[in-house]
């Protein structure tokens, strides 16, 4: 098994796969930034429901229930596409945040007061490293 390079894109990645093959529950190895990842999508009705659980490793599990719409049986989560990546750092100041579909989606931004979305970035005018889109 080799070392994950990048552990936000193989978060991102996994929720996607679990959506594409249908299933209800992805279990994704833990860190503080995914947790707050998780908690930002579900603060956001991306995903259903989430926990965070200790495991033999160190860093624990976060077990994420997935969304899908009742009627459809579609994913919630359209795209969730990575934007900074570790060869290609992605920065925004508070007025370069991207928007996402004219704000009906939302930008995932790594800022000195934690991980926020870009409306709570630009309501506490700080920028970062912008992290992932999700709509």
């Amino acid at each position: 098994m080799s070392a994950v390079t990048d552990p936000i894109a193989d978060y991102l990645t996994r929720i996607r796969n679990a959506q594409m093959a249908g299933f209800r529950i992805v279990d994704i190895p833990a860190s503080k930034e995914k947790k707050s990842i998780t908690e930002i999508l579900y603060k956001y009705g991306y995903i259903l429901k989430y926990k965070f659980e200790d495991s033999d490793n160190k860093q624990g599990l976060i077990r994420i229930a997935l969304k899908y719409d009742p009627v459809s049986k579609l994913p919630i989560i359209r795209e969730l596409t990575r934007i900074s990546k570790p060869g290609r750092r992605v920065y925004g100041n508070v007025d370069t945040l991207p928007k996402v579909i004219n704000g009906l989606g939302i930008v995932i931004v790594s800022t000195s007061k934690g991980i926020l979305t870009d409306k709570e970035a630009r309501k506490a005018n700080v920028g970062g490293e912008v992290l992932c889109q999700v709509y």
